[in-house]
């Protein structure tokens, strides 16, 4: 049995692309989306109609993220266009008014997928943890903490979220995550899924780090509606796209509490930081 893995696309229409074709050569058995296709990205209508199209023709599973979250937070809420708390979160704003119509779609969505694999295995796919899609797996989080992100503990859980793929195994439990599609956080700028094989009685992983067009990615950022009006955070997420490293988290630490009390005017606070990173 083959299983493949694929997250955190965020709109990222030519690295998507790329990965399918290798998905569809590697001719896995089942395929799951594990959450985040929209958002942070200029494509996510796009990136959102391909991959539903391949769950309507291929059967693929997909898995609702905090992105999908945040975008279908506008479902419920009236934006204040003038409050520092839109000013924060306008590109998931710019992304819901992208989707056009297709937002209930997303909020539709599981929030994991689980099937019996060879021998009775379970195999369970979230975006985040158990203990929610915000929360992550990284290769520090001690033991104790990881039992608890994956209780009850499955034969294999997979997992996406914080952009940084890694494999590790946990009191029998192997644990996989498969990294990002779109926008990588461990300095690599390739695409990361992952492919696990049932081979000799045991599940075995690989990730996969491809390659693809970063000019037309890049063209698409600086062209698209997502970049004129997804609000001055845009520019951070584009330079995490470009360095492959967190920023926005960073940035978050620094200045958000002084935006939203009005001590600072958001695109003075974004000047300010990259002046700082880059």
């Amino acid at each position: 049995m083959k299983l493949a893995v694929i997250s955190d696309v965020h709109g990222n229409y030519p690295a998507l692309q790329t990965t399918l074709q290798h998905v569809d050569r590697w001719q896995p058995d089942v395929t799951v989306v594990n959450g985040d296709v929209v958002n942070r990205g200029p494509k996510s209508r796009e990136c959102w109609q391909l991959l539903s199209a391949r769950r309507s023709s291929h059967g693929w599973h997909i898995v609702g993220g905090n992105h999908e979250d945040y975008v279908g937070h506008w479902l419920e809420e009236a934006p204040d266009l003038e409050s520092p708390r839109f000013q924060i979160y306008r590109s998931s704003y710019c992304t819901f008014r992208q989707m056009n119509g297709l937002v209930s779609e997303i909020c539709d969505l599981p929030q994991r997928v689980e099937f019996e694999g060879p021998n009775g295995s379970l195999v369970r796919l979230t975006h985040g943890t158990m203990q929610g899609n915000d929360d992550g797996i990284y290769l520090q989080t001690p033991d104790n903490q990881l039992l608890k992100k994956i209780a009850p503990a499955p034969d294999v859980f997979c997992t996406g979220h914080t952009h940084r793929p890694l494999v590790r195994r946990l009191n029998g439990t192997l644990v996989v995550n498969s990294g990002s599609v779109g926008t990588a956080f461990d300095g690599d700028c390739r695409i990361s899924y992952a492919q696990l094989t049932w081979r000799k009685g045991e599940w075995h992983t690989e990730i996969v780090r491809l390659n693809y067009d970063r000019r037309q990615a890049r063209e698409d950022f600086e062209y698209s509606e997502f970049w004129r009006d997804g609000g001055p955070l845009v520019e951070i997420l584009f330079q995490e796209w470009l360095m492959a490293r967190p920023m926005v988290s960073r940035w978050a630490k620094r200045y958000e509490n002084a935006v939203l009390a009005g001590k600072i005017d958001i695109l003075a606070s974004v000047s300010d930081f990259l002046e700082a990173e880059i």
